[in-house]
């Protein structure tokens, strides 16, 4: 399947880059894009809590979610490659948002390629600097590194719990999401029903660390 979704992926981006498309024939494609990218994600919390999350219904769901991605981020790096980061007074706040959110969902080295590209959108006003603080955050995890602004979340199995995934200095996270637009850590994991104390946290820092070396073992 891959190999298929690679082929098609080459042969699109030629043909995308090979035109020059009007700015709402982009637009309305992105708007195609967006509802893909979020249209089996709706369904994850629904899948979750009726069938488990290693049930065989959440793996077809993750599945399908995978593909769609991999057909999006095809679709949205022929865009940004052509046209560079179109911003919301070009096609739209939500179509805009799509560079975003397909970037966000890609693997690192996609993710790696536009990064420097999102920065320089958020310094020319067509891209939030709330939206690139998640993005540097997803990146430097994944370069083993700490987040900066905490906006990633994971799942401990072992302790039924959500735990925020490797942060670095703790004490002073608001500041920074203050900065970037974000609102406070404690009302952001909220919505987690977890709660924000930053001297527990440096106390659990070094098992959160451990558990994240595990998981890429």
């Amino acid at each position: 399947m891959k190999k298929i979704i690679l082929f098609f992926g080459l042969v699109l981006s030629q043909v995308v880059l090979s035109q020059t498309k009007p700015i709402k024939d982009i637009a309305q494609e992105l708007q195609i894009i967006g509802e893909n990218d979020q249209k089996d994600r709706a369904q994850i919390e629904y899948i979750q809590s009726k069938y488990g999350s290693q049930s065989p219904e959440m793996n077809a769901l993750w599945k399908s979610i995978g593909t769609s991605d991999s057909i999006n981020i095809i679709k949205v790096s022929a865009i940004l490659d052509r046209y560079g980061w179109l911003g919301p007074q070009e096609v739209g706040e939500e179509e805009s948002k799509t560079l975003f959110m397909v970037v966000q969902h890609a693997d690192l080295p996609i993710q790696e390629k536009y990064l420097p590209l999102m920065r320089k959108a958020v310094i020319d006003k067509k891209a939030k600097s709330s939206s690139l603080a998640l993005l540097e955050d997803r990146v430097a995890l994944r370069q083993g590194k700490k987040q900066i602004y905490g906006s990633q979340i994971a799942w401990d199995m072992k302790n039924n719990r959500n735990y925020i995934l490797p942060l670095e200095d703790p004490d002073n996270v608001d500041k920074r999401r203050a900065k970037v637009g974000l609102p406070p850590l404690t009302d952001y994991i909220a919505y987690w029903n977890m709660k924000w104390d930053p001297e527990q946290y440096k106390k659990d820092l070094p098992e959160i660390e451990k558990m994240q070396q595990m998981k890429k073992k």
